[in-house]
């Protein structure tokens, strides 16, 4: 397969698929790998040049696949490795390349490294996980708390210490510090390199190295658990570790790395994505996803604020023109449905859809497009909590209770935020279950399947499919998309997301409305500017006024 560039990924556009919820070829209710290869061709015609599949690695699905049993062997459920084998061979065949989660920061506690380690004290695997001794009155060594809730330490009967796990009890961290657990990751990455795979998504890589003091965090008014963010988000050592991994792996061949940072500000992100710094490609920012919560926790909702939202895009796009590169996206399996989070989801999904995609995709960096956003996919509203699947959202409910939330409150809190609204299986035609499956999909398909599927986009060339189309082909045919500089204007305008891309010959010009209402732009002064301006894409396909934005309405002039 040819490599264009060394920098081959700030040209492309990346889709995530996450394979339990994408097709399923067996009738089992679970996607798999040849499910996923029966959609290539669905794929290699919307024009993305990467796919990024979330783990298909052995796994007791304590969180869909995040916690690892085995990094060499791929989940039964899903299919063998001879199936790994041939959809890396269709992919490359059609000219797109195929990233991996790489999991690191913790495996499942049914790893072997783990099995070992609980064993004894003296296990040679011991220190590949991070054990404490207790408190002297019999509490956890500190009082952090679990990122899917309840404490961060579960106590080992056996060996009568704690061991620590940010994530779920059974999703052991790792222990950094160990050179030979380094050494056996790095073993395992360039296992799959060599099999030819082009580049890793690093799994919340920026928690890899641990605050050694392990001490108490700050409990905020209203929690149950002390803030443990500041011992383990971009750890002392984690610079170190990720040049090593470089060092030892990544840099002997030309692929893409992208790292999951919660925590991580646009001045980390200048260092991690330095050329000369060797670390990585690319970050995945949250701050751009915390703009309709409170003080940081995505369950206690408020309404969006643009102006906020506005500012954070410039910051990061102002920081990482120069030195660096950003990665965009507003969908993942970890975010709910964008159209039903900052569009509208009913009267103008179709449009507000397109105007959240074209708000995105003429920034500087690398698109994300997560499965189902390319046809308008939105939140689920299931009715009863039975039907959730998520260990996040489950664990939550029971922590919110505790404190005081209603069931009601609560409920709101997951149609809005919850990860299972990204995790209901693709929306392939209008036939039972959406096409996912011809069996009982794993979790509940979104009802609204008979109205929004694949087949219905193909079938409509008005379609967000073929909005989506065009917006990647035009990243392809415009090096300004690329190379050009960012610019805020209308920065206080509480409902239009406008900016500049600035090249040499050439200046783009996006307008977005993120409102229901008609707003006039005949009073920002903008008007003269695009007189003389060309329309390169708008969802509005009967514009006739260039002084006022149609609800949800985008256009994109060229000067």
């Amino acid at each position: 397969m040819k490599r264009e560039t060394k920098n081959w990924w700030k040209k492309s556009v990346v889709y995530q698929i996450y394979p339990k919820s994408f097709n399923d070829s067996n009738g089992d209710g679970i996607g798999d790998i040849q499910g996923i290869i029966e959609r290539l061709d669905y794929l290699k015609t919307l024009g993305v040049d990467v796919i990024w599949l979330s783990p298909i690695y052995d796994s007791p699905q304590e969180d869909n696949g995040y916690d690892i049993r085995n990094y060499r062997t791929i989940f039964d459920q899903y299919g063998t490795m001879e199936d790994f084998d041939q959809l890396l061979m269709e992919m490359h065949q059609r000219e797109m390349k195929l990233v991996m989660d790489l999991v690191v920061n913790h495996t499942s506690d049914e790893h072997q490294w783990f099995v070992e380690s609980k064993t004894s004290k003296d296990n040679p695997y011991r220190d590949y996980y991070i054990w404490r001794d207790g408190k002297e009155n019999e509490e956890p060594p500190t009082n952090w708390g679990s990122i899917f809730s309840g404490s961060a330490w579960q106590y080992d009967e056996e060996t009568k210490q704690y061991y620590l796990h940010l994530f779920a009890t059974k999703q052991p961290d790792l222990n950094w510090e160990n050179p030979k657990l380094r050494s056996d990751i790095y073993d395992m990455m360039r296992f799959w390199l060599d099999k030819g795979i082009d580049g890793f998504r690093m799994d919340v890589i920026n928690f890899i190295s641990k605050d050694p003091s392990y001490s108490d965090g700050v409990v905020a008014e209203g929690q149950l658990y002390g803030d443990s963010g500041p011992y383990f988000v971009n750890g002392p050592r984690i610079h170190e570790f990720l040049k090593e991994i470089n060092t030892e792996v990544i840099s002997n061949y030309n692929v893409l790395t992208v790292g999951e940072m919660p925590g991580a500000s646009p001045e980390d992100a200048m260092v991690y994505t330095n050329p000369e710094s060797k670390e990585l490609n690319m970050v995945f920012t949250f701050e751009h996803m915390n703009f309709d919560c409170v003080n940081g926790d995505k369950w206690n909702l408020k309404a969006l604020d643009l102006v906020e939202l506005k500012e954070n895009f410039e910051k990061w796009q102002t920081s990482l023109h120069e030195v660096g590169w950003n990665s965009l996206y507003w969908n993942n399996h970890d975010q709910p449905r964008i159209v039903s989070r900052f569009g509208n989801d009913q009267e103008y999904r179709i449009k507000s859809a397109k105007m959240l995609a074209t708000c995105l995709h003429m920034m500087q960096g690398t698109p994300y497009i997560y499965q189902g956003e390319e046809i308008g996919m939105t939140n689920v509203h299931f009715d009863t909590l039975e039907d959730y699947r998520d260990i996040e959202l489950l664990n939550m409910y029971k922590e919110k209770l505790k404190l005081g939330w209603s069931h009601e409150r609560i409920m709101e809190a997951i149609y809005a935020k919850g990860r299972d609204n990204a995790r209901t299986p693709m929306q392939w035609d209008d036939s039972e279950n959406g096409g996912f499956t011809s069996g009982t999909p794993w979790i509940n398909v979104n009802p609204r399947y008979t109205e929004i599927n694949a087949k219905a986009a193909l079938d409509d060339p008005n379609s967000i499919y073929y909005y989506y189309q065009r917006l990647i082909q035009l990243r392809k045919d415009m090096d300004i998309i690329t190379t050009g500089r960012f610019e805020l204007i209308l920065v206080s305008d509480p409902n239009i997301f406008a900016y500049k891309r600035i090249g040499e010959k050439e200046t783009l010009i996006t307008l977005c409305n993120f409102s229901d209402q008609v707003v006039d732009v005949a009073d920002e002064g903008i008007c003269e500017l695009l007189r003389d301006a060309s329309i390169i894409i708008t969802n509005d396909e009967n514009k006739d006024s260039r002084s006022v934005l149609n609800p949800f309405e985008a256009v994109v002039y060229s000067l």
